[in-house]
């Protein structure tokens, strides 16, 4: 019951955001369909702890901005390299080790490698993830397991 609750409050936010329309009538509609969504989801039983993880909320706000300042450095790194005359890249494939014990954490922190400039998850699965990175500098940053390590911890996996 609670997925559901709040999975309509964050439709709701979201559609009011996108909508830019603040008139009863809009609001109304909005909210009709907020909620026909939620039903027709609560029915097919496809909203869970996965699907809608509101668990990891507290958790992911201390995660985001880490993460969100691990992907300006990279961003300023890959730009330096792109800038660069002589491209100094040293592309790389490597598997590293993922210590999450769910799917979903493994494809948070799959996900997380991704949206870093200079590295892409090409596969995932069995405690490991292939990477494919830019420059050797970059690999040995994944592989040194800062961001393993926090994705673990905000799943609560790391007791």
């Amino acid at each position: 019951m609670i997925h559901s609750i709040s999975l309509g409050a964050v439709l709701f936010g979201v559609w009011l955001l996108l909508s830019g329309h603040f008139e009863p009538l809009f609001i109304a509609f909005g909210l009709v369909s907020c909620v026909i969504v939620v039903v027709v989801t609560s029915r097919m039983e496809v909203i869970d702890h996965e699907g809608h993880p509101i668990h990891l909320t507290w958790r992911a706000l201390t995660y985001w901005p880490w993460l969100g300042w691990e992907i300006a450095k990279a961003n300023w790194d890959v730009a330096k390299l792109v800038l660069s005359p002589s491209m100094p890249i040293t592309p790389t494939v490597f598997r590293t080790r993922a210590s999450q014990k769910t799917d979903l954490g493994l494809v948070i922190y799959a996900n997380s490698i991704t949206l870093t400039p200079g590295t892409v998850s090409v596969e995932a699965g069995g405690g490991y993830i292939l990477v494919h990175a830019l420059t050797r500098e970059g690999a040995a940053a994944v592989e040194e397991g800062a961001m393993d390590r926090r994705v673990t911890r905000m799943m609560g996996e790391d007791k």
